[in-house]
């Protein structure tokens, strides 16, 4: 007696181990074609809702998994972009990674993110482990890198960003703002509110030492010249700032402490707070990254925006340009984001 045959949609129909499934199998359940299948899982994009709630519905039903790999030799691309971001300890970079993989997701890519502590040769390093797997995308925190990843990544050809930052010595695309730019917009702002004795504190991450810079150097072009600075080491916490004004309260009393992060910032809200400061009365202090909890300390924090979910949004869109057209059929992307001073009651 001949065996009926399973009905579309039925997982008997397949009567396969997960490891031996096929596309065809999966388009069987789903009751939709394999080509449908194919781009339901590689490039969601151009499928419709109802057929990509089919087609995953299938796969949660069969235990597919689909062979990227092979997805990728076909292709030519592995549907992989890697982000290097310089720490999870604090949440100023979370804003642009949660925009960026965001995007890069509902267009069909994965992503694979290494942290590199500020370190110019832990970017080396991550690099060689992530250039092997042939990434179509690279993002890239800052402008600082070793000669051996400027050199590797020129002669991959592989679609890189450089995001949080601009240089006239661009790796390939670069989406960010001048920190040089931040750091005499603070000594403005804060000059014309008129503080005159200043103070910082800063990690000793490249680009909070540029910001630092900047802002003396501009101080210095107005007549202040003496500004105590205490560098410490990454990451920033609470206890950085603590200790941070702790040090410099040894030097004397500043009018205002400018520090490279809201984290920075307000662990000296809480030190100045747990010594009888009133702030701003006694001790102003003036953050950087506009983060969640800026607005909600008391005093409520002032700060500088840089607004990490459009860095990571313009990331995302100057990759999926590029990996849709040939990167000779258009002019490397130079997007500066910018950014703003948030006046509150901190200073």
């Amino acid at each position: 007696m001949p065996k009926k045959s399973a009905p579309p949609g039925d997982v008997a129909a397949v009567g396969k181990k997960p490891a031996s499934l096929t596309l065809i199998d999966v388009a069987k359940v789903a009751g939709v074609s394999p080509i449908t299948v194919s781009r339901a899982l590689h490039r969601p994009e151009i499928v419709s809702e109802a057929a990509r709630e089919k087609v995953l519905e299938a796969v949660r039903r069969t235990g597919y998994v689909s062979n990227m790999l092979a997805g990728s030799l076909a292709s030519n691309k592995s549907r992989l972009v890697a982000i290097f971001v310089p720490t999870i300890a604090n949440s100023i970079f979370a804003d642009t990674v949660q925009a960026l993989m965001d995007r890069l997701t509902e267009n069909g890519y994965q992503t694979l993110m290494g942290l590199t502590g500020y370190s110019a040769k832990q970017e080396e390093k991550l690099l060689e482990a992530v250039l092997g797997r042939r990434p179509d995308g690279i993002v890239l925190t800052g402008t600082l890198h070793t000669e051996a990843s400027r050199l590797r990544l020129a002669q991959t050809g592989i679609a890189v960003v450089e995001a949080w930052d601009l240089s006239d010595d661009p790796l390939d695309m670069q989406v960010g703002f001048s920190h040089e730019g931040v750091g005499q917009a603070i000594a403005r702002h804060l000059l014309a509110k008129g503080y005159q004795r200043f103070a910082a504190i800063t990690l000793d991450d490249p680009r909070g030492l540029r910001r630092c810079a900047s802002l003396i150097a501009e101080l210095n072009r107005h007549g202040v010249e003496r500004v105590p600075i205490q560098t410490l080491p990454a990451p920033a916490t609470l206890h950085t700032g603590r200790l941070g004004l702790q040090q410099l309260l040894e030097k004397g009393q500043p009018q205002v402490v400018v520090c490279s992060s809201d984290t920075i910032a307000q662990g000296v809200l809480a030190e100045a707070a747990s010594r009888g400061l009133r702030v701003p009365q006694d001790l102003a202090v003036m953050g950087f990254g506009d983060l969640s909890s800026a607005g909600q300390v008391f005093p409520a924090l002032s700060t500088v925006s840089v607004n990490g979910s459009t860095i990571g949004d313009q990331v995302a869109n100057v990759l999926l340009n590029r990996f849709k057209h040939l990167a000779d059929s258009h002019p490397p992307a130079r997007i500066d984001t910018g950014f703003q001073m948030i006046d509150r009651q901190s200073t």
